[in-house]
């Protein structure tokens, strides 16, 4: 009895101390995020606007009048239409129209402020010891006794973050720039800098003219590597190095790495060709020795000794000549000179400022001269339409088997002839032709792995190995991963049959020794949760990266599992440390690679502070995993059992929604998906296949799920979650629930990344759709499973506030909701407008399109 009191009453502790956390931070925000946001705030009265000085005032009462107007249960129509009689003499459309352009110009901006404001705070609201980071990570094995045990961890764990081009970044390059220095002056209070900034933003458009191109999106992220992850990913190692050295300890350049999207996936996109592949590896290059040549104007401004000095300058002017004038050097000549450098500075110059030359030559070793790894994505469909037209072309018989097609190919003696082919095919092989090409130039790292987009089947992969055959390629020269991304319901059942076979198929057994018997496999939480529901597609994935560990490990091996994930939950985004430290060991863990696209790279790695705890956080999470064995992280039989259930529940609950004669015919006529493609904010079309009509399956992952949050419903994060749990109450199991949200962390972190979905959900704003006599029905069915959804959830974890166990999170999210409220009014109304056929339909159009920008950023991780 005296041992249980000692641990209830260590508990009690222990939560005391995480509340009083929570509460002393809760009050940071307020008095740093949420003041310094109603003080600056009135900055923006001096705005200059053409025509419209008044924005500001008027903007709290079309605030006022949404928010009361909403829980009266008018529509957005009755709201500003009210609004323009209460508060303004407007009369005619043109006049509300400009009108509520502007209020919506503004809105963006306030967006921009409240980013810029928070994210200043970054560094005061989060400590060097938090829970994730290398410190508390080290503080924690040394209490443990488990340091060597951490060593040994991270000498054989890497973390992988890789940029992709997925639009859903809306700022154009000039306002990014912008953000930087209003962060810079928010730190420190600059009152008369921030209102010369807040000028500059009010007269900058948000809004690209034209759509970006590949390169367009490339440098753009490439900006990110050169003015971010480059210094702080070289802090961070340096870091690691120092936390956790030991005479016996190396830490291996490769423990944190960068992946490369742009200007490589060509997945639904037409406009990435081999041109821009090869156009973007060249641009990587250019960066990251653009960047050691910056590096090293510093270091030689203390390293002005005599014979150091002479080999530095020498090593500045052949980067010089390798960014301008096209000389190549290699990251080894480059160590080479440095490690010239430091012999001379250790035996005649007592090793003065070395530590500025170790750090150097380890940023050589991390970005060598590719700074991040470029990826080739396409879809299989794609493939097997080359491999077709090849086969045709150079054999004329169509009539013969899948196999028989992949061994006549592979036998082939002259390399295909890419000229030979028009558009697609031509491109594929031109693009394969020139990978050896980009590996000379930017060293492996450079290019190393061709990732696959819905794969179901061998061929899949074997398609791709054959094309490195016809374009010539010896077996021992296709220094190529071969990725197949699993990504639908379809495509995660067949992952172990299929890469069975793979592991048994001779030809690939081969290809995989040469690459050190290590698999890459991506799967899609995106697509998957598209396709299966947010429960369902989690536990598949889950169930998934299980099996495919233990077939791994049978056939010798070493599996790494690549995540496409996106920004929020419903596309495998939400809370991503506690996603990774909450995976069992049945799951290999050499490796977490994830994806980041565009909205989440500003948000969660925009600048260093931000970026390096994000980067820690992974990292911890990865390690914790290993070497601190907790039974929260395996399932027991009983957990995997109820799990599955709930799975199953929520997925046929899912599946007859998606079923509904209504489902595509609301998003496309209630919701702002049709104006995706219209934004300019990427240069892929927002689906894939060309056809007029809009089928489910070619709906992307971004656009699908960004139409969602646009109407503040944010159906794929939680539909049929909250339905399954329901039906275990209503038999009486409610507790076996209660129990698995105790006792396993993956469950607990789906629970909790849902609440956050419904968190950011509002259904007063489309009240007025349960009147609609087409669609009425279908949206009370959407309102009933998100309310059954929220208050069995807050009956399961005992809560009061959806996300009360995250209060600084839930703070951001009322004030960005409050802020964006009148802009959804505005966007309802246009949509009303355009629904009943009246009025100026084209401006109409126009207002939904923009309204889109400021919703999206302001939510941070809405798509």
């Amino acid at each position: 009895m005296l041992f249980l009191s000692f641990i209830n009453s260590f508990h009690f502790k222990i939560h005391y101390i995480c509340y009083m956390i929570h509460d002393e931070r809760a009050e940071k925000f307020r008095q740093i995020v949420e003041n310094k946001f109603q003080i600056y705030n009135s900055l923006f009265m001096s705005l200059p606007y053409d025509k419209m000085t008044n924005i500001g005032m008027l903007l709290p009462f079309l605030y006022e009048e949404s928010r009361n107007g909403y829980e009266e249960g008018k529509t957005p129509e009755e709201i500003v239409e009210e609004f323009f009689k209460n508060h303004t003499d407007l009369q005619t459309e043109e006049q509300k129209l400009e009108l509520l352009f502007k209020v919506i110009q503004y809105i963006e901006r306030q967006v921009v402020l409240f980013d810029s404001i928070e994210d200043a705070a970054f560094p005061n609201l989060h400590s060097e010891s938090d829970s994730g980071t290398v410190t508390n990570l080290f503080e924690r094995s040394y209490q443990d006794h488990k340091l060597e045990k951490v060593r040994e961890k991270l000498e054989d764990f890497t973390v992988k973050v890789v940029f992709t081009a997925h639009p859903t970044q809306f700022y154009p390059s000039s306002v990014q720039r912008i953000i930087q220095d209003l962060r810079g002056a928010i730190t420190s209070d600059s009152v008369t800098q921030i209102d010369m900034l807040l000028q500059q933003l009010g007269k900058t458009p948000f809004v690209n003219k034209e759509k970006p191109t590949p390169i367009d999106e490339a440098l753009s992220i490439i900006s990110y590597l050169r003015y971010v992850y480059y210094d702080t990913i070289g802090e961070l190692f340096t870091k690691i190095k120092k936390t956790f050295g030991s005479s016996h300890f190396h830490l291996h350049e490769d423990i944190i790495q960068l992946g490369f999207w742009p200007g490589g996936d060509r997945d639904g996109n037409p406009f990435v060709t081999a041109d821009v592949t090869k156009r973007v590896a060249e641009e990587l290059r250019s960066a990251i020795l653009k960047s050691y040549y910056s590096h090293l104007k510093f270091i030689r401004r203390r390293l002005s000794f005599r014979g150091v000095s002479e080999v530095l300058t020498q090593l500045s002017d052949d980067l010089y000549k390798a960014i301008f004038n096209g000389n190549i050097i290699t990251a080894e000549d480059i160590l080479k000179k440095a490690d010239e450098a430091e012999k001379i500075l250790v035996n005649e110059h007592n090793s003065l400022f070395l530590d500025l030359l170790a750090n150097f030559r380890d940023r050589v070793k991390i970005f060598g001269t590719h700074f991040a790894t470029l990826d080739i994505r396409q879809d299989s469909r794609i493939h097997q339409k080359v491999i077709d037209d090849v086969f045709t072309k150079v054999y004329g018989n169509t009539e013969v088997s899948q196999e028989e097609k992949f061994n006549k190919l592979i036998q082939l003696q002259e390399k295909v002839d890419a000229d030979q082919f028009e558009d697609i095919v031509k491109d594929t092989l031109r693009t394969v032709s020139q990978v050896a090409q980009i590996q000379d130039l930017n060293g492996h790292r450079g290019m190393n792995r061709y990732i696959i987009s819905n794969s179901d089947a061998v061929k899949d992969v074997m398609n791709v190995y054959a094309f490195f055959k016809i374009c010539g390629y010896q077996e021992d020269q296709i220094k190529m991963d071969i990725v197949p991304l699993f990504e639908t319901m379809e495509g995660l059942a067949n992952s172990e049959q299929v890469m069975n076979e793979l592991y048994q198929n001779p030809i690939y057994k081969k290809h995989l020794e040469s690459r050190g018997n290590q698999q890459t496999i991506m799967l899609g939480f995106s697509d998957g949760t598209k396709d299966g529901g947010y429960l369902k597609a989690n536990w598949e994935i889950y169930k998934a990266k299980e099996v495919l560990t233990k077939l791994s490990v049978q056939n010798g091996i070493k599996v790494v599992f690549f995540d496409g994930r996106g920004g929020p939950p419903a596309r495998g985004g939400g809370k991503t440390h506690d996603f990774y430290a909450s995976q069992g060991n049945t799951i290999a863990n050499n490796k977490i690679e994830l994806t980041i696209q565009g909205q989440t790279i500003t948000s969660i790695f925009g600048n260093k502070e931000q970026a390096k705890y994000n980067f820690e956080q992974l990292l911890t999470a990865g390690v914790e995993n290993d070497v601190f064995k907790n039974s929260k992280k395996d399932l027991t039989e009983k957990e995997r059992k109820l799990i599955a259930e709930l799975a199953d529940i929520s997925y046929k609950k899912y599946s007859d929604l998606k079923a509904h004669p209504m489902f595509v015919p609301y998003l496309q006529e209630m919701s702002t998906l049709e104006y995706y493609g219209k934004t300019n904010i990427g240069s892929r079309p927002s689906k894939r296949g060309s056809g007029s009509e809009l089928k489910f399956e070619d709906l992307r992952a971004i656009p699908f799920v960004g139409s969602w949050a646009q109407l503040k419903q944010n159906v794929p994060g939680f539909f049929g979650f909250g339905f399954a749990m329901q039906q275990m109450k209503e038999q009486g199991r409610l507790e076996e629930v209660k129990e698995l949200y105790k006792g396993s962390d993956f469950f607990k972190t789906l629970v909790l990344n849902s609440m956050m979905s419904m968190n950011k959900s509002y259904f007063p704003l489309t009240y007025y759709i349960k009147n609609n006599p087409k669609f009425g029905a279908f949206w009370n069915v959407l309102f009933d499973e998100y309310t059954l959804s929220r208050d069995i959830m807050l009956e399961l974890t005992g809560f009061k506030l959806l996300q009360e166990e995250d209060p600084l999170s839930r703070k951001s999210v009322k004030i960005r909701e409050k802020i964006v409220l009148p802009l959804l009014s505005i966007q309802q109304y246009a949509l009303m407008k355009i629904q009943k056929g009246e009025g100026n339909k084209e401006a109409y159009e126009k207002l939904v399109t923009r309204s889109l920008f400021g919703n999206i950023n302001a939510s941070r991780n809405s798509a």
